[in-house]
């Protein structure tokens, strides 16, 4: 699984992208251990609590993740996972 980081998620990580050989089952998973390999800060800004946070986008394959499951997408080896961060603009 190819990871990859953009805006202010490449300065919270120090990456544009991560190789995950062995991803876990689902992005919840993915995003739990990412966490924990980044710190606070990223976890702050992928998770409201418990649920996914409202300051991120993240896709799946190219399709945003709140219209495969949330936290419960299944992933696999093959996956491309996207995370940025919601941008305003006016």
């Amino acid at each position: 699984m190819n990871v990859q980081y953009f805006a202010t998620f490449r300065e919270l990580t120090g990456e544009r992208a991560r190789r995950i050989d062995e991803p876990p089952a689902t992005l919840g998973g993915l995003l739990q251990a990412l966490s924990g390999r980044y710190g606070a800060a990223f976890r702050r800004a992928v998770f409201d609590g418990e649920r996914l946070s409202a300051i991120v986008i993240i896709l799946v394959n190219g399709r945003s993740v709140h219209f495969t499951g949330g936290l419960d997408t299944p992933l696999s080896p093959d996956d491309q996972v996207s995370i940025f961060p919601m941008v305003a603009g006016g």
